[in-house]
């Protein structure tokens, strides 16, 4: 009688594909950058200009320095505090709103202010800059150099914060990347080694022992 070589057991659970891992990560990344988008109120931001003149006693480099300079104090409390009697909003949300930015080759300064209300953004620019221009010219006669406004804040016709598309497409990049990491990172699955199975011989016919010792 012959037996019947061992099999080895399978598995009943398939094992999850790699690459379902990257579409999780896509697709959960994407509903979350979308929500984001959706919840997020849009904001608005507005920008005036001033620009720093030299006196007759002074030079371009002057005022240059001087710009500079302008541009740090524009949002110091001494500006903020009168400009928020123009803008109607309280200093602390001027003080988290209002940045400023000056050039490297012009006298100028940049005074932008972000709001979700367009209008908002637009008054707080401008107050910031009325403020700012009469804390300067109030020192010109020592420094030579005056502040005048070059242009006025426009009211935005469109926000400046990222569409709901975007941050959806951002949401699914990086979960598309965690995805990757996570791939790259999980233990891997050692993968069994075929059991070599042996060959059973069959029973050997019985040989007559009669008379053998």
């Amino acid at each position: 009688m012959t037996e019947n070589p061992d099999r080895a057991p399978r598995s009943s659970r398939r094992a999850v594909p790699p690459w379902s891992l990257l579409a999780a990560g896509v697709l959960t990344g994407g509903l979350l950058g979308g929500a984001y988008g959706v919840l997020t109120p849009p904001s608005y931001t507005a920008t005036a200009y001033v620009i720093a003149v030299p006196a007759d006693k002074s030079d371009t480099a002057a005022a240059q320095g001087f710009a500079q300079a302008y541009g740090r104090v524009a949002t110091q409390l001494a500006v903020l505090d009168d400009a928020q009697m123009w803008a109607g909003v309280p200093l602390r949300t001027l003080q988290d709103s209002v940045r400023t930015e000056t050039s490297p080759d012009a006298p100028m300064v940049a005074v932008s202010a972000t709001s979700p209300h367009a209008l908002q953004a637009t008054d707080m620019a401008n107050a910031v800059v009325r403020s700012l221009v009469q804390h300067a010219n109030g020192t010109k006669g020592a420094t030579n150099v005056e502040l005048i406004r070059f242009s006025r804040a426009l009211k935005p016709t469109a926000p400046t914060s990222a569409s709901t598309k975007v941050t959806a497409l951002v949401g699914a990049s990086a979960g598309g990347l965690l995805g990757g990491l996570v791939l790259l990172v999980r233990p891997r699955r050692r993968v069994a080694e075929s059991a070599v199975q042996a060959s059973v011989p069959g029973p050997a016919v019985a040989a007559d022992v009669r008379g053998q010792l």
